[in-house]
């Protein structure tokens, strides 16, 4: 196993990621799209979810493909994101048909961003025009860190943002991980800059410091946020995606699979402040083969570390911004 020629969600072929985000607003939007429509799932193990679309993800429900998937900061004015890509999509013809009609399918999760130092005072909400314009910028490169729906993100200690990371198996399969981190919880130990990640790096993609080498202190007071929310101001949310086969209810099992990799890579995880949402998308484009049981082990756990590894690279990739409420992984001393 290895990482793609990108080490983006993007190596997954017949995915593209599109941002848009307001320096002013300190939030925006990020949206992956299917060159074709794709199996779609989701898992929400975090205590404050904000969603758009997902029940019809579910296994039993009609609808068997999504055109696109969107990531969004503002709280619940960042689901108008998802009407602002439903436009556009619909006007490429793009949907569930229903005799003349086009609809298009865009399941869409939202994190809480309305208090970190940005400007919030809209006369209305600019999330649909930001939608549409991360559709727009989709493609195969994509920036990490203070990007698309993680321009205005934090961890509990650091600013947060926009990460990635992607594996190719054995079998030739490919996985790959696209997250917007905005955490309750930490990603780096306590008093220095290794990540909880660290042990599950990649060359050099989050710094090469390794894993924390002072044990767990139980005892230190979890993170908290320089805001007065009564700790609501959170939520990491996750796409896994893969170029296998799977139905809906295999890519509902990876999505729960994959959220192992949170766990690792934040400290505490899916806590009831969070809405911690992982989706899972799956292109179809190779076969899961004769053991498709042994398959699905091995994209479960790939999906994993590769959105282990990916929160930790949105926050090293973070970098300052004016009015920034917390300082960024880069300016912490050696």
């Amino acid at each position: 196993m290895r990482p793609g020629p990108r080490n983006l969600i993007t190596d997954v072929e017949g995915l593209s990621v599109g941002h848009a985000a307001c320096d002013r607003l300190k939030s925006g939007v990020t949206v992956v799209l299917g060159e074709t429509p794709f199996v779609a799932a989701v898992d929400v193990m975090g205590g404050a979810p904000g969603t758009r679309e997902t029940d019809l993800l579910a296994p039993h429900r009609l609808v068997e493909a999504v055109d696109a998937l969107v990531l969004s900061g503002g709280s619940a004015f960042g689901l108008d994101a998802a009407a602002g890509v439903a436009d556009i999509l619909r006007t490429r013809g793009r949907g569930f048909r229903i005799g003349e009609v086009v609809v298009p399918i865009v399941p869409a999760a939202i994190l809480f961003d309305l208090l970190n130092g940005g400007d919030k005072a809209w006369e209305a909400s600019p999330y649909r025009a930001l939608g549409a314009q991360a559709l727009d910028a989709a493609g195969p490169d994509f920036a990490l860190g203070r990007a698309g729906a993680g321009m205005g993100a934090m961890t509990g200690t650091l600013m947060g943002g926009i990460g990635s990371a992607s594996y190719v198996l054995e079998s030739g399969i490919t996985v790959g991980a696209l997250v917007a981190v905005n955490a309750f919880g930490s990603a780096t130990a306590p008093g220095g800059r290794t990540f909880w990640a660290g042990a599950f790096e990649e060359g050099g993609e989050f710094g090469g410091l390794g894993p924390p080498r002072a044990k767990y202190d139980a005892t230190i007071p979890l993170p908290r946020k320089p805001m007065a929310m009564g700790g609501a101001g959170n939520t990491t949310l996750a796409v896994v995606a893969t170029d296998a086969t799977l139905d809906k209810a295999a890519a509902t099992r990876l999505a729960e699979a994959a959220h192992d990799g949170m766990a690792r890579a934040l400290l505490p995880a899916h806590t009831p402040y969070d809405g911690d949402l992982v989706f899972a998308a799956a292109t179809g484009r190779r076969p899961l083969g004769d053991a498709p049981v042994e398959a699905m082990t091995a994209i479960g756990h790939a999906g994993a570390l590769c959105l282990t590894r990916a929160i930790a690279r949105a926050v090293f990739a973070a970098r300052p911004a004016p009015g920034d409420l917390l300082p960024c992984w880069s300016e912490l001393a050696d």
